[in-house]
């Protein structure tokens, strides 16, 4: 026959294994949900789930504290007794902690959002919308540290003998952190010297690409791919700009031996100025320059034409198909590749 005794010690264990399998299944169905909804669930949702959660698992424990008895205790009361007096005395702190964070988070709005202004009324300026970005990047590390004191101040830490303290704290964490610093000095030189702006068409340790964004520590670009490539300021040596100045389309053209050579230069100077009728990324009329080389199945002629800065790939393709055209027109051959066999003779 099961005892008293036996029987509240099953329900004990059940009650264990109850409150152990609910909170699991709390913690996987909303993990389920946020991965679900991952692509339109906002951040201050996944706030509230977790504080959710964390309610749910403290109702839990204490749900099982008390099946368990262990409420009861003495050391349980004391401790329970301390925790209270520490969270009604930690009030207005907390109090002060929310208000501190809640002008913080409206400053900082208030920069993005009078910057994201400034910024859709510049239009197409590239150096306006790179001065935007790197003043919401120095407006956040600003804002943070002046944060990181308020929130110092409301919870009793004197902040003047800490400010003081800086300068020495200052040399110990430029010690340990000079990548970092060189990252930020790197940033302010690349700004305001003018090396890129947002928007411009960089090479940077062969990636290639668009300048998406700059800060004071980093810079991000994207390639033609989608493709984006985060740079540390400081590791950005050497770099090549293609948007400052005008670049130059070119182009070589094979011209079969048998055909007059000097006729098809002739016949290209004069009809290939037409294009730039066609292209307005072309800056001047496209010039032939002459041959260039005596490849092995025909005579190489080169064409050049200055263009818009990042549009001598497009202008580039055009210009072969006019070539071709030109050419056929004109009953020009342009050779394919051959292969010339000799036979030795037999004795």
């Amino acid at each position: 026959m099961p005892t008293l005794e036996n029987a509240s010690t099953v329900l004990r264990v059940s009650i264990l294994f109850g409150a152990f399998i609910t909170i699991a299944l709390i913690f996987f169905v909303s993990r389920y949900l946020m991965e679900k909804r991952k692509a339109t669930i906002k951040t201050r949702t996944v706030v509230i789930v977790y504080i959710v959660d964390l309610l749910f698992t403290l109702g839990i424990i204490v749900f099982v504290l008390t099946a368990f008895g262990l409420t009861e205790r003495e050391d349980f009361q004391t401790l329970l007794t301390n925790i209270t007096a520490f969270v009604e005395s930690s009030v207005p702190k907390l109090i002060g902690s929310l208000v501190v964070l809640t002008i913080g988070l409206i400053i900082m709005k208030g920069v993005r959002f009078a910057l994201f202004r400034l910024e859709t009324k510049q239009g197409d300026d590239r150096r306006k919308k790179t001065i935007t970005k790197i003043t919401l990047s120095i407006a956040k590390y600003i804002i943070a540290i002046a944060l990181i004191i308020a929130l110092l101040s409301v919870w009793g830490v004197n902040v003047l003998p800490a400010l003081a303290g800086l300068g020495i704290l200052g040399i110990i964490i430029g010690l340990g952190m000079q990548k970092l610093i060189n990252d930020l000095i790197s940033g302010f030189f690349i700004v305001f010297e003018h090396h890129f702006d947002v928007g411009d068409w960089v090479e940077i340790n062969d990636f290639m690409g668009e300048v998406i964004d700059i800060g004071l520590k980093t810079t991000k670009v994207r390639n033609f791919k989608g493709e984006v490539r985060i740079f540390n300021n400081g590791s950005i040596d050497p770099v090549s700009n293609f948007s400052i100045n005008e670049a130059l389309a070119i182009i070589d053209v094979a011209v079969a031996y048998r055909e007059d050579i000097a006729k098809a230069i002739d016949v290209l100077s004069q009809e290939l100025p037409a294009v730039r009728d066609e292209k307005p990324e072309l800056v001047e009329d496209p010039r032939v320059l002459g041959i260039t080389n005596l490849a092995d199945s025909g005579v190489n002629v080169r064409v050049v034409a200055k263009v818009l800065p990042m549009t001598q790939w497009g202008i580039e393709r055009h210009l072969r198909l006019r070539v071709k055209e030109i050419l056929d027109q004109h009953n020009i051959e342009i050779p394919f590749p051959q292969v010339v066999v000799h036979q030795p003779k037999q004795k």
